[in-house]
């Protein structure tokens, strides 16, 4: 990494400096000790709604294999997971919500080492079917029960939600009538989102909470701007780049690092996507409005966006506010509108893009194994990029936290 790519990643790192000591507290002397990282603070995450299935043992031998193949790839590279709790899936006949589902689902990738955010608790889209039977009163009733309940069943599982999804356009969505739009309608986008972040921080005060959306507009600006001002608990800014008419380029996503920064709130890219195929055509509106039979990967395709990848995580990974990056379809296979817009083509064989990935999360922005020897008073002092680490000494094995820039810290060994 030369000079220039270093200093830009200053934030990204820390120097910790760690005694090591006896039980007697004497220290421990001119001992070679070697330091490893084994996990990133930074969450570089991806959709990961394939884990239902397969925690829940519904897949057919040839299926399992496949999906477990995948997630093998997957480990390798995220350690962060997004599963899905569209309401309109996850309850489609009232008081029968798929808890035990996606509970499974989130056990067993809490237990591979992932973080896991839940997506989204409110959102006019794949919302209950049922609500519409409802006066506007009661769907925002059930709509903040839903809520509490979610956020309350999954507390420790999942601690990282988007509360409401794509506000910008909830009370002006046309496509078809829907409970959620109906409210928001009602309400006002602010008393909306202040309503439903509200109940999610009573049901879990420390989950980390986000709003989210693709519309990357000042519209979003101000209604963040309202939001604020009128006391909402945002933890964070959730943004969209589903790029599947052409990747943004870096001049346009610093112009919306900049805009979106002077909150001051750190901003997650929750939904990241560039093709490895042909590019939705710029005319289109709503992407979902171009549905094609086949939309294949093409050696190309997976040249560019392996190319594209690298420059958008670089530049992304380089800003101070930016703590997560989500991709979102892990492979080609179902991915969302068929496009080929995943790391790992339908087969599961991998892209460039993903080795390309690998290459940053693991090589570049990796701490790699490190020794060295501690001084008279049992000390030494590491620089690595901020995550947890390892540390051996004497075959023994020990783990800290190098989880903000200067942190001292003593070890009983």
């Amino acid at each position: 990494m030369n000079a220039d790519a270093a200093d830009k990643l200053k934030h990204r790192k820390g120097i910790a400096k760690i005694k090591l000591v006896k039980k007697d507290g004497s220290p421990i002397k001119d001992a070679e000790v070697a330091v490893s990282q084994v996990k990133h603070k930074f969450l570089f995450g991806c959709g990961a709604f394939d884990s239902l299935p397969l925690a829940n043992g519904e897949l057919k031998e040839n299926d399992k294999e496949k999906i477990e193949d995948r997630f093998e790839k997957f480990f390798d590279l995220f350690n962060y997971a997004t599963i899905p709790f569209y309401w309109g899936r996850f309850e489609p006949e009232k008081g029968k919500p798929d808890t035990n589902r996606l509970k499974k689902a989130s056990e067993w990738l809490v237990s591979k080492g992932c973080l896991v955010k839940g997506h989204p608790l409110c959102w006019h889209t794949v919302t209950a079917p049922w609500l519409l039977d409802m006066s506007n009163e009661d769907i925002l009733k059930a709509q903040l029960s839903r809520i509490k309940r979610e956020a309350s069943d999954f507390k420790g599982l999942v601690n990282i939600w988007d509360v409401i999804n794509e506000v910008v356009i909830m009370p002006i969505f046309n496509k078809y009538d829907n409970g959620i739009t109906r409210i928001c309608k009602e309400l006002g986008r602010i008393r909306l989102v202040k309503e439903v972040f509200n109940e999610a921080k009573k049901a879990n005060p420390e989950a980390v909470l986000l709003i989210n959306d693709f519309n990357t507009s000042i519209s979003y600006e101000i209604l963040i701007e309202g939001c604020l001002e009128a006391g909402i608990p945002i933890d964070a800014i959730g943004i969209q780049s589903h790029m599947h008419q052409g990747y943004w380029g870096v001049e346009k996503t610093l112009e919306v690092l900049e805009r979106f920064s002077h909150f001051n709130i750190p901003l997650h890219f929750t939904e990241n996507t560039l093709l490895s195929g042909h590019l939705m055509p710029p005319e289109i509106e709503d992407l979902n409005d171009y549905q094609i039979s086949d939309w294949p990967s093409t050696p190309d395709g997976e040249e560019r966006q392996a190319t594209e990848v690298v420059k958008h995580y670089k530049t992304l990974f380089s800003h101070p506010m930016v703590e997560s990056i989500t991709w979102w379809n892990f492979c080609d296979e179902n991915a969302w509108l068929g496009a080929p817009a995943g790391l790992l083509r339908e087969d599961n064989s991998c892209k460039p893009s993903y080795y390309e990935l690998k290459k940053l999360i693991k090589d570049e922005w990796w701490t790699h194994q490190t020794r060295l020897v501690t001084s008279n008073t049992g000390e030494f002092e590491f620089t690595g990029f901020l995550g947890e680490y390892e540390l051996i000494i004497n075959d023994r094995k020990f783990h800290f936290n190098l989880d903000k820039n200067d942190i001292s810290i003593e070890i009983t060994v």
